[in-house]
């Protein structure tokens, strides 16, 4: 039976029936006498071309984001229990704290409802989010255009990956009185995740060598000297063949010791059919990692939605677009700085039913990030893992404002249950050349514009930008296969309290630099960097050689994971969401190792160029685990001191 909450619907509605009653004992229901009027339209991309009407029987997970009820608090709460300065720090709110924060009044619930219930749509069919925000449910693509009166429409975006399609609505009414109790619904006007220029593609020219899949002897492995602090990165690394030892001299943690393993958890996302092969993954360790034991490692996998992480030899499809080396890029750099922490694989969206292809729809075309991130908000808090490492993302103005802001709000919630959230900062710079420009929704001509990635841009994740070389680390750059490292600032987001002051300055410092190029109000990203050039990667049995955020976001994210280590192993709290912090111990001077050579370019100029301290091209620098830790280990929490001080 459909449930809310652990609530059957049926006993939910009940609690209703006041107002559901207050309803219906009216003459005429309130759908028939509301008329419908628009309630979102959103530009369709430069990128993507209309190619015919969408097949009326093709169904769609439809999405439907209900007025949340007090998410303001809610963000006060993260904010407070993230600043290190707040005597809060570290109280992560519960799963039934954040639900009943976010869950909206119920005349949103009853209205909506009644509404489907008018248009044939019966209650038992839908399934409502833990905090009964969102109601979803699958429908034909017909029965979607007389609800919204839209017109769903095949798009088709041609890249030098081949045709990517997407079903899609660029406009869509409502009853005039639903106006003020659903913010969005999805998928109808987001391209976001849809374009192939946001799923990691790679040149099949990186190969380097052929490492054959004989695993070897024990003995052979321990014989290997290991890496240790007593050697410099000048000795242990190659600028152009990064390898995990290389990673752990270069942040310092070397020669830290798991203590907390049991207590701790880390994971990575999978999406658009990638995949992490453990037989590849053995020959990294084998090569890279000797002192694990082969029969030691493993990770837990979860299918969303249908996601699949096969363990087979890759077919012809696999290889020629080269599934699976993202998912192992992400696996092998955090099992190479982190390990024996324990590694979590969440895969979304493969093909699962109700998919049916088509000539217009051959893949799975449902919002991908929104149905992982319902998946994670309803999980208990004993199966939240602490942080979570995401190498996807797209163009922010790919999706409606509206939708934006649901979705960060999603990751608002994790943050505030004590997850840290890291994502790459985007692999295009300021903009890829010759695509920067608006996607204005009040139909005035396209302006020059640099490009924003998201959801870097959303102020409650982690976003890592990419450097290169050593000594110094610099902006990471790639010419031949057109990657930047990305940042710059939100047309969506406003700035928010911890950036305060520190962005204003460096906007001051470009001067008239770029001006009118991008919003100098809006949320900065990156807020930290990691190396991000040409990791050392075994795919298909061969070594390869891979560059972007998508290497350093993992990287980063398993130092984190260290520093969790750490806490946990003293009895603290994990840390979280992270930019306060971050913030904090940027502006300190600690933590951190400023870069100061370089600039994200693109757009057809340099971007926007580093600065002594944080700046939009490498945020506050790569990190020194040694320092973070002892920055957070030195952090006083409320559980630190007698009840009988205040503070």
């Amino acid at each position: 039976m459909p449930s809310v909450a652990g609530i059957p619907l049926t006993s939910y509605f009940l609690s209703l029936c006041t107002f559901a009653c207050i309803v219906r004992s009216s003459s005429v229901g309130l759908s028939s006498r509301s008329s419908y009027s628009l309630k979102e339209r959103h530009h369709v991309p430069r990128n993507w071309a209309r190619v015919g009407r969408a097949p009326a029987d093709h169904e769609i997970e439809l999405q439907i984001g209900l007025r949340q009820g007090r998410f303001e608090e809610l963000e006060q709460h993260l904010i407070e229990v993230s600043s290190p300065s707040h005597p809060r720090y570290g109280q992560h709110l519960s799963a039934e704290e954040v639900h009943s924060l976010i869950e909206p009044d119920y005349e949103s619930v009853a209205l909506v409802v009644e509404w489907l219930a008018e248009n044939g749509i019966s209650e038992n069919t839908l399934t409502f989010s833990p905090s009964r925000d969102w109601i979803s449910v699958t429908l034909p693509i017909s029965e979607i255009e007389s609800l919204l009166s839209t017109e769903y429409h095949a798009f088709r975006e041609e890249s030098e990956y081949g045709a990517t399609f997407a079903l899609r609505a660029s406009e869509w009414s409502l009853p005039e009185h639903l106006h003020d109790h659903v913010d969005c619904i999805q998928p109808t006007s987001s391209f976001f995740g849809a374009s192939t220029g946001s799923r990691k593609k790679w040149s099949t020219q990186d190969a380097v060598e052929y490492l054959p899949s004989v695993k070897r002897s024990l003995e052979q492995r321990s014989a290997e000297p290991l890496p240790s602090r007593a050697q410099s990165v000048q000795q242990v690394c190659n600028a152009s063949d990064v390898t995990p030892a290389c990673l752990r001299t270069l942040y310092g943690t070397i020669d830290y010791k798991i203590q907390a393993a049991e207590k701790n958890s880390m994971s990575l996302t999978n999406y658009l059919g990638q995949f992490n092969n453990k037989s590849d993954t053995d020959i990294f360790l084998s090569e890279y990692r000797p002192d694990i034991p082969l029969d030691e490692w493993n990770f837990t996998d979860v299918s969303v939605a249908g996601g699949l992480n096969p363990q087979g030899p890759a077919n012809a499809y696999q290889l020629k677009h080269g599934k699976g080396k993202e998912g192992n890029l992400d696996l092998q750099a955090m099992l190479g700085i982190a390990w024996p922490t324990p590694l979590t694989i969440y895969s979304t969206l493969g093909t699962p039913p109700p998919f049916k292809p088509t000539q217009f729809a051959p893949n799975n075309t449902n919002e991908p990030y929104l149905i992982w991130l319902q998946y994670m908000l309803s999980l208990p808090d004993s199966e939240l893992p602490k942080v979570i490492s995401t190498s996807y993302g797209d163009i922010e103005h790919t999706l409606p404002p509206s939708y934006a802001r649901r979705v960060c709000n999603s990751f608002a919630q994790l943050g505030a249950r004590g997850v840290s959230l890291i994502f790459g900062s985007g692999d295009s710079g300021v903009g890829r050349d010759g695509m920067c420009h608006t996607n204005h929704n009040d139909g005035t001509p396209e302006t020059p514009e640099f490009l924003v990635s998201f959801p870097d841009a959303c102020p409650y994740v982690t976003s890592v930008g990419a450097t290169m070389n050593m000594n110094p680390e610099e902006v990471a750059f790639l010419d031949k296969k057109k990657f930047v490292s990305g940042g710059g600032f939100s047309h969506y987001f406003p700035r928010p309290k911890w950036q305060e002051g520190t962005v204003q300055a460096y906007i001051e410092s470009l001067e008239d630099e770029h001006r009118g190029m991008y919003n100098p109000d809006g949320a900065a990203y990156p807020d930290v960097s990691a190396q991000g050039y040409e990791y050392a990667v075994i795919w298909n049995g061969t070594k390869r050689l891979m560059s972007g955020t998508s290497a350093s976001a993992p990287t980063f994210a398993a130092i984190i994971a260290l520093v969790n280590d750490a806490l946990l192993a003293e009895g603290k709290p994990a840390l979280g969401f992270l930019n306060p912090w971050i913030w904090d111990a940027g502006r300190s001077g600690k933590g951190f190792t400023d870069v100061t050579k370089g600039s994200n370019k693109g757009c057809n100029g340099t971007g926007f160029p580093t600065r002594t301290g944080w700046d939009a091209a490498s945020g506050w620098g790569t990190p020194w685990f040694p320092a973070l830790k002892e920055l957070a280990l030195g952090t006083r929490f409320r559980s630190d001191k007698a009840w009988y001080i205040l503070w």
